[in-house]
């Protein structure tokens, strides 16, 4: 009696997790990130937002986005784990108007905001060390290398950012492992 009550209450539960499949869920705009056309100023922002279906009561994903002076476009930095499956780098570098979407459907929270000169001086250095991530090709849920290892890994790079992830960025001690 006990198992059959465990059994479906996790069952339940997981059902109860996401209100809508993956390929429905919002990636609209939060409305947190300045309008590129508009901000001339180079900007550095991170980002976090609950991960999709139960994993998100628990876990985060984050991901970063730099602006340089006068660009029209984010370029945004993140880890999916799915492109590996698909025989792709799990580093995903990519442009963008909005580098604010909500991640499948779960509001994301600006964790840093960086701009002005240091900003600017930093955002060609991290693309540099983009290149040299240690784990581009390579993705694992737990202990990781996963979407919150990149930007600790950066954050280690550049301490002077002041990125700090929250404790749900499950992965992000693994950036210490290099």
């Amino acid at each position: 009696m006990k198992k059959s009550v465990v059994i479906l209450t996790l069952l339940l539960v997981i059902s109860a997790c996401s209100s809508s499949d993956w390929r429905d869920a919002s990636r609209e705009s939060a409305g947190l990130a300045a309008d590129p056309q508009l901000q001339n100023q180079a900007i550095i922002e991170a980002y976090a937002a609950d991960a999709f279906g139960w994993r998100g009561w628990f876990a985060v994903h984050t991901w970063l986005a730099v602006k340089p002076e006068n660009a029209t476009e984010y370029t945004v930095y993140e880890v999916v784990g799915w492109r590996v499956d698909n025989g792709e780098p799990a580093l995903r570098v990519y442009q963008t108007k909005t580098p604010d979407r909500y991640w499948y459907g779960a509001r994301p929270e600006k964790l840093l905001s960086l701009t002005g000169i240091e900003a600017a001086e930093l955002i060609p250095q991290i693309a540099e060390a983009s290149t040299r991530y240690p784990w581009a090709n390579e993705y694992r849920a737990v202990p990781g290398p996963n979407s919150n290892t990149f930007p600790a890994w950066i954050a280690l790079q550049f301490p002077q950012l002041g990125l700090k992830l929250p404790f749900s960025a499950i992965g992000s001690g693994y950036a210490d492992n290099e």
